[in-house]
């Protein structure tokens, strides 16, 4: 049974719950000690990263090891690790501050993400006492060095089906380890690898790990990519790799879970680094656009730059609004499940995987983002942006891979309504009565009752008609195709797009109705403004992916119907988007910076 409190509600339960805003956790909360993190973070990459970045993409012999020493003597390896293994023992929000501060920091976020990630936390949640003993404080401190193990040449998405063999000894000591694997992520210089095998004839994955010392282990050159250039990326090749029995990691045929459960949270942490890097680049735009002059005038003055600037901005606040409130739920259920007497690394992956929904719309929309904002940061650059000597090269280059890191796009999309739709089959979440109650409602007189003009009214408003057009879309779809659903990926992504932009757009509505009643509204105008550019695109957005859903396997009066009801619940009010976004450039371009 989920953990369910006041401030936790189950995962994916927004789509058909109202979420108050004393609920979430905001940006502009963070604590005093979680700034002085976020200090040390920037600051380690303006003299240990941002000189060097040339230097990285070479992958000059020795320096990201030496830039992961000196990050694990300022503790950045070890935040989120429990005190008695050296760690801080910091929340899930704080751990994603890191991740958000480290994004900017090109291939050596990477390397960094990769070894917290996916390369310490297989052991730190499902590791034995003896395994996290002995191998969790040198993750922490940084003395080893960790990577993972899973995708091979002809099993990339589809995980499970690694060739990667494992077979037990005749003394019974080791597991022999056979096989390929690819893409691995400071597998140069690693120390420890999380290896994914089957054993023998097993159906699923086990996992294993795997120390270089060992024996056994080969390498292909570092891959030549298009970007990440500094990033350790290797072939590994596994011949008669004897792994001690006592390394088998978690029981038998569990590698998959495994996988699926750190792979969560990888998705949400990618999420939030692409905030931090979109933060930079749009810093940068910023000043170029205030320093490049032409007909004699700053670029920053022209309005087909600052919409551009604008646009930037309201997508980089939309996402981090969505990425810490997912990671405050995180943090919520995760002290109701130690409350209620779970096993703390346990409720680690209780809670997150709870958030599966979350975790994968937050990886979707950030890496998205992400590649939005730096494709328009070419392009304010204009022919410098182009230009391998300008900031905008690498950034473009490098932003790519994320929306193929941690399951591709197209995977999470067709995961977001697959894992609602399964949980609303456990009884976790009832879908089908509010979806049937909008069906009802398209049947009904249309309600022009007296508009509220409370602030965030409207807004509320139209929120709670696009969660009605997802629900309507998605009852219709499963009650129409039934078993056949799963086999139409374009319906799918259609409905999965609907239900991010709905919990992108309430999560940006609530951080900015929290932040007005922190500080007035007067104070919040910049902020008021981004909101409503952004919950404008995301009327759009759902009006065509609904239409194309509907288009795809409704007809005749039920189709009209449907329609009609996509369009009231797409109806929104009239308002100037041009001044807005002109406002929001304006602080801006007077902040010289990002300022929200």
């Amino acid at each position: 049974m989920e953990a369910l409190n006041n401030k936790s509600i189950r995962g994916g339960e927004f789509i058909i719950r109202e979420t108050s805003y004393k609920d979430i956790f905001i940006p502009e909360e963070f604590d005093e000690e979680q700034l002085m993190i976020r200090k040390t973070c920037e600051d380690f990459l303006e003299s240990e990263v941002y000189p060097n970045l040339d230097r990285i993409d070479t992958q000059e012999e020795g320096l990201m090891e030496s830039l992961m020493n000196k990050a694990g003597e300022l503790g950045l390896l070890a935040v989120s690790i429990p005190e008695e293994y050296g760690g801080f023992g910091k929340n899930f929000n704080t751990s994603m501050l890191v991740a958000d501060s480290i994004g900017p920091g090109c291939s050596f976020a990477v390397a960094l993400s990769a070894h917290t990630g996916i390369g310490t936390l297989p052991i730190l949640y499902y590791g034995n006492k003896d395994q996290k003993d002995k191998y969790i404080p040198k993750l922490a401190s940084g003395e080893w060095k960790a990577s993972y193990c899973l995708t091979e040449p002809n099993s990339g998405s589809d995980a499970n089906s690694g060739r990667t063999k494992a077979v037990l000894n005749a003394e019974g000591t080791h597991y022999l380890i056979n096989g390929q694997k690819m893409w691995i992520t400071n597998g140069g210089f690693a120390d420890i690898f999380i290896v994914f095998a089957k054993i023998d004839d097993d159906k699923n994955l086990s996992a294993f790990i795997v120390e270089k010392e060992f024996g056994g282990i080969t390498m292909n050159p570092e891959e030549h990519k298009m970007g990440i250039k500094g990033s350790s990326t290797r072939q590994i090749f596994f011949n008669d790799c004897a792994v001690p029995v006592g390394n088998l990691l978690s029981e038998r045929e569990n590698g998959f879970k495994i996988a699926v459960n750190i792979l969560n949270i990888g998705r949400i942490k990618l999420g939030v680094a692409a905030i931090g890097s979109s933060r930079r680049v749009l810093d940068q735009a910023i000043n170029y656009a205030n320093e490049r002059i032409q007909f004699n005038l700053p670029i920053s003055k022209f309005g087909a730059i600052r919409y551009k600037l604008a646009e930037m901005a309201a997508r980089n606040f939309a996402i981090e609004s969505a990425a810490y409130r997912a990671g405050q739920n995180i943090d919520d259920a995760y002290d109701s499940l130690v409350a209620e007497g779970m096993d703390p690394s346990k409720a680690k992956l209780k809670s997150t995987e709870m958030f599966a929904v979350e975790c994968a719309i937050l990886k979707v929309w950030g890496s998205e983002m992400l590649d939005y904002i730096v494709d328009e940061g070419v392009q304010i650059y204009g022919g410098m942006g182009y230009s391998a000597d300008a900031p905008m090269d690498r950034a473009y280059r490098d932003s790519r891979i994320n929306r193929i890191f941690e399951g591709t796009n197209e995977i999470n999309r067709l995961l977001i309504l697959d894992m609602l739709l399964k949980r609303a089959l456990k009884g976790e979440l009832d879908l089908m009565t509010p979806a049937q109650a909008v069906a009802g409602e398209l049947m009904s007189i249309p309600d022009f009752g007296e508009e509220d003009d409370a602030l965030f009214a409207a807004e509320k408003k139209i929120l709670a008609n696009l969660k009605k057009a997802g629900l309507m879309i998605a009852g219709a779809a499963v009650q129409k195709l039934m078993m056949t659903l799963s086999r139409e990926q374009e319906i799918i992504m259609n409905i999965s797009d609907i239900i991010g932009y709905v919990y992108v757009a309430e999560s940006t509505i609530l951080r900015v109705e929290k932040l007005v009643s922190m500080r007035g509204e007067d104070a919040c105008k910049g902020q008021l403004d981004m909101m409503r550019i952004y919950l404008y695109q995301a009327v759009d957005q759902v009006a065509v992916a609904g239409k194309e859903a509907l288009y795809s396997f409704a007809e005749g009066d039920e189709l009209r119907m449907m329609l009609v009801g996509l369009r009231r619940f797409t109806k929104v009010e009239p308002f100037n988007i041009k001044e807005t976004r002109q406002r929001v450039a304006k602080q801006l371009i007077e902040a010289n910076k990002y300022c929200y």
